[in-house]
């Protein structure tokens, strides 16, 4: 009877820096490789991971790479393969770290080309990985230097829609007629119509118009054409640059360190509707820093998590390299920095929808329990043993609160205010009136007002049944039962129903 020998586990580990098609061949090349070079070797090849259009030198966005790493904690494998140093990292330190964390968790790590290992020692592999480091440094001057040349002769290196480039000349261009067109017309939607960039994405899209790559437009592409000063003829170069090439991390410039050239034949939009559209920006992004909101129902949670750290709204991230990767972050910290908010929470979109239909799910199978549970914190907080108000105060202050309503809603009728102002206006009116009402019935006994929570909590109940069979979840699904999702710093995600926020009551729930 022979002896049947068990294959070494390994595991392989493939990055390229771009999404260029050269680049992409490289990493099928490097995926042929080790699937062949483990079938020779008669090793047993149980995972490849691919990090694509990803740098070197910061793991923070290498996804496939985290991935590896958790499974070498589970045990997957007993060796991790890379082609050479460069493949694994570009910055020492990392490169150091992750493989000392492989060692302690008695993973080898080998290096192909080098034909090295990580238990060979690290003085060989350090002086190499520097090495590697040193060809980014070199790399990230050259780019610099050639930026800086291209920004003092004012050309476009870039790809602008409205523009065409020159056939033979890649750095100037000339007006798309056509394309221009509709650049007038994005301006003269938000400017004029007051349309948001996310409605006006939505309307291009219906004409069946694409972006200058061929895609559909979308928020962030509307507000970069309505922040572009190319289209008033002045190109703009060094509004940033890269602090440290290690971390990627980029600084804002100053005004005077910016390189501006002006090119009036480039102009297609007038100064004046390009300072109005200036100015609408700055309304608007002051107003959702003062109320922390942003008008939008574009997708499942939008503005429905907020940051407990900050007050911001979670923004959506959508990463798609070998798998694709939807995540919500805080819109605070991306936008403004780790000093500004500490929430480095990131939540997974699939895996939350999960938990809040599991969640939502407990809840309409118990009903008569929420019901109960509602009455409870209800009798909490409206106490008719209660003495700070009275009876006559309590109604007095209704008819006060009453007659203000009718006095705004009146104005409203004869045009003397719009119906925005007029729901801004009357909004902390109905709260009052609400709070005030639920006061008087509880100081009244007014066994009504159960009766009203019943039938509360069974249209309640109706709505979580339409979002637990529903195929896709949409945001107004979620706003019928959910009021608002909070994620702290330490990253527990706090839920707040609907139904306990139309009640006035205040209570959480952790999933």
């Amino acid at each position: 009877m022979g002896i049947r020998l068990e294959k070494k586990t390994i595991a392989a580990y493939c990055r390229v820096s771009t999404e260029k098609e050269d680049q992409l061949l490289s990493l099928q090349t490097q995926k042929d490789f080790f699937e062949e070079y483990a079938m020779r070797n008669g090793l047993e090849l149980v995972e490849l991971y691919a990090d694509e259009g990803i740098s070197g030198t910061k793991l923070k966005n290498r996804m496939e790479f985290k991935r590896m790493m958790a499974d070498a904690e589970r045990g997957r494998f007993e060796c991790v393969y890379v082609k050479d140093v460069s493949r694994l990292a570009r910055n020492v330190v990392d490169f150091l770290q992750s493989i000392r964390k492989l060692k302690a968790l008695n993973v080898d790590c080998r290096f192909v080309t080098a034909n090295m290992s990580s238990n060979d020692g690290e003085l060989t592999l350090t002086i190499l990985a520097a090495v590697a480091q040193e060809e980014s440094a070199n790399l990230s001057k050259r780019v610099k230097f050639g930026k800086k040349r291209n920004a003092e002769k004012g050309r476009v290196p870039n790809i602008v829609y409205g523009y065409d480039k020159t056939r033979g000349d890649y750095f100037n261009l000339t007006i798309n007629e056509v394309e221009a067109k509709v650049v007038k017309r994005i301006f003269d939607y938000y400017v004029h119509l007051r349309h948001g960039a996310n409605k006006i994405a939505q309307l291009l899209n219906k004409e069946g118009l694409v972006t200058k790559r061929k895609c559909r437009w979308s928020q962030q592409a509307i507000s970069t054409i309505l922040t572009n000063h190319l289209y008033i003829g002045k190109v703009i170069n060094g509004k940033e640059y890269v602090k440290d090439f290690l971390t990627g991390e980029r600084v804002k410039n100053d005004a005077d360190k910016q390189l501006i050239v002006d090119k009036p034949e480039l102009a297609i939009i007038d100064q004046e509707i390009f300072d109005k559209a200036q100015a609408l920006l700055a309304e608007r992004t002051e107003n959702f820093r003062l109320t922390k909101n942003r008008q939008s129902n574009k997708y499942c949670f939008s503005t429905l998590i907020k940051c407990d750290d900050c007050g911001y709204s979670f923004r959506r991230v959508n990463r798609k390299y070998v798998n694709e990767y939807i995540r919500w972050c805080c819109s605070g910290r991306n936008a403004n920095g780790v000093d500004f908010c500490h929430n480095h929470t990131v939540v997974d979109e699939r895996e939350l929808l999960a938990a809040i239909k599991d969640y939502l799910g407990d809840l309409v199978s118990s009903k008569d329990k929420l019901l109960k549970q509602i009455i409870v914190e209800f009798k909490k907080k409206y106490n008719p043993n209660s003495q700070e108000l009275s009876e006559t105060f309590i109604v007095n202050e209704l008819a006060r609160l009453k007659k203000a309503k009718a006095k705004q809603t009146q104005m409203f009728e004869v045009d003397a205010i719009t119906l925005e102002e007029l729901k801004e206006r009357t909004s902390e009116l109905n709260a009052s009136i609400a709070k005030f009402q639920n006061d008087l019935a509880a100081k009244q006994g007014n066994t009504s007002i159960l009766g009203r929570i019943d039938e509360m909590v069974k249209k309640y109940c109706s709505s979580i049944q339409t979002v637990l069979a529903a195929d896709v979840i949409d945001n107004a699904m979620l706003r019928k039962v959910i009021d608002k999702i909070v994620v702290t710093v330490e990253g527990e995600i706090q839920v707040f129903l609907k139904l306990f926020s139309d009640l006035e009551i205040n209570h959480v729930d952790a999933i």
